[in-house]
């Protein structure tokens, strides 16, 4: 294919979603005002499905059992390729829209500190597009958007790929909201999320604390035993927890019940698999110290990633060709005045090395490099990356400098800066799509990386067989 021909259908994918672009923000904006946090995303996955419906696909909805999941499907046969959508919001992040203060709406209410709300829409905006652009050029193949819920902690893309949702897919794509306008060739760390329990037996604390057994002891020995491993680990693992239960507030009474939720990161999946095992083993010591019984839940996984040169190549070629978002000076003031919420060292970590710019946005394409090593983050697009070739993007929604999961992610999350992201998104992702539809030996190509960069090792999900997809437990 003729490099004329790549441009005509960046631009023609670029004019549908332009034609489109008030159905996609409208969809967006919704989302962000459900602001519903992970499995209970009830609201946003039904305006999606609908929207998917009236788009012209057929979907399926709470796909392979998990709670809101989505696969909206048009067309047939090979290449599938799959639009990765998400919609879930973060806790305690309520915030008003397009202001530059913390001003939350609701009080402990949630907010989208992540830009989800962006991400799904934009990658429905991405999916819609190119299957008016198929209709219009005959083209075979099938686009599935996938709306995956719970990737703040909840692993839903993980549970999806347990389900067997992903399989026949031949290519992923996906983006995420960002400061800066790039194709995405970084690691991320793999993870799992478990909670201990600890049942131990109440008694006066004064008048007989020789008959009681302390589950919160046991809480406060675990992590005491957990933070001694921390020294005992490879140096780029992260080790965090929160006490979700403390045993009450009464300091007279032996708490007879305690809980702890462990997150653990580590480079590879065998790495956390290995790391879990020793935090469960210090879990159990700490249920023998105090003479309490010790319940584990395993709350959710997800993987490391596989990396993709070709794909990745192909959405850089057409991020390339269709340029970055353009922001008027209206916009540049609003960001100007969000990066004076943040502090020099807020400021001073978005700053690439060499670069000295007090710009207010991101006005350029990074360039291209190609495994540019591991962010200390998580993400479950992880497992999607395991079982097919993917690749994603990231444009500038936010104000240079801006930390995800803040309440100025959540006040740019429904502006015209992150619905100008947003869009330019969906035509980067829509036009890579779009050129593995009409070149199926960049698939292989793809193919043949994936299996190499494997290794031989096969899939194995962290999430063991029993573990549910599941809400947040209510305190």
């Amino acid at each position: 294919m003729s490099p004329t021909n790549k441009t005509h259908h960046a631009e023609r994918l670029s004019a549908i979603i332009d034609q489109k672009r008030e159905e996609f923000i409208r969809l967006s904006d919704e989302i962000w005002a459900f602001a519903e946090t992970r499995y209970t995303e009830q609201k946003s996955a039904e305006l999606v499905a609908a929207t998917l419906e009236q788009e012209g696909f057929d979907v399926v909805r709470e796909a392979g059992d998990v709670p809101h999941a989505i696969v909206g499907s048009y067309g047939s046969g090979a290449p599938v390729i799959a639009i990765l959508g998400e919609y879930d919001a973060l806790f305690n992040l309520s915030q008003h829209q397009g202001i530059t203060e913390k001003q939350p709406i609701e009080a402990g209410g949630n907010g989208h500190g992540c830009g989800h709300n962006l991400l799904g829409a934009g990658a429905l905006a991405a999916a819609a597009a190119l299957r008016i652009y198929m209709l219009e050029n005959g083209l075979g193949g099938t686009v599935k958007y996938y709306g995956c819920p719970a990737e703040e902690g909840g692993g839903g893309k993980a549970f999806m790929a347990r389900a067997g949702l992903f399989d026949g897919v031949d290519a992923a794509l996906t983006w995420h909201p960002s400061t800066r306008n790039g194709v995405m060739s970084y690691g991320f760390l793999a993870t799992c999320q478990v909670y201990y329990k600890f049942k131990g037996r109440s008694s006066h604390a004064a008048a007989s604390p020789h008959l009681g057994r302390s589950a919160l002891d046991a809480v406060e020995l675990m992590n005491v035993g957990a933070n001694y491993l921390r020294e005992h680990l490879e140096q780029e693992t992260r080790l965090h927890y929160a006490i979700t239960n403390a045993g009450g507030i009464s300091p007279n009474v032996v708490q007879a019940e305690a809980e702890v939720l462990y997150k653990l990161r580590a480079p590879l999946n065998e790495q956390v698999a290995q790391m879990y095992e020793r935090v469960t083993n210090i879990a159990r010591g700490a249920a023998l110290m105090t003479e309490t019984e010790l319940e584990i839940r395993f709350d959710a996984a997800s993987s490391n990633m596989i990396l993709n040169t070709a794909l990745e190549k192909v959405m850089q070629q057409n991020f390339e060709r269709l340029g970055v978002p353009q922001f008027d000076a209206e916009e540049k003031t609003f960001a100007s005045q969000i990066r004076q919420t943040l502090s020099p060292q807020e400021l001073q970590s978005d700053r690439q090395q060499g670069e000295d710019t007090e710009q207010p946005l991101a006005d350029k394409l990074e360039a291209y490099k190609p495994q540019a090593g591991i962010v200390p983050g998580s993400t479950d697009v992880g497992d999607v990356s395991w079982l097919v070739p993917t690749a994603q993007c990231g444009t500038a929604c936010l104000a240079l400098g801006t930390p995800l999961h803040t309440w100025q992610v959540v006040s740019q999350g429904a502006t015209s800066i992150g619905h100008k992201g947003m869009l330019h998104a969906g035509k980067v992702m829509a036009a890579t799509a779009a050129e593995l539809l009409q070149n199926p030996e960049l698939l292989v190509q793809a193919k043949q990386e994936h299996v190499a960069e494997r290794e031989g090792k096969p899939y194995q999900s962290l999430i063991p067989p029993e573990a549910k997809p599941l809400p947040v437990i209510a305190r």
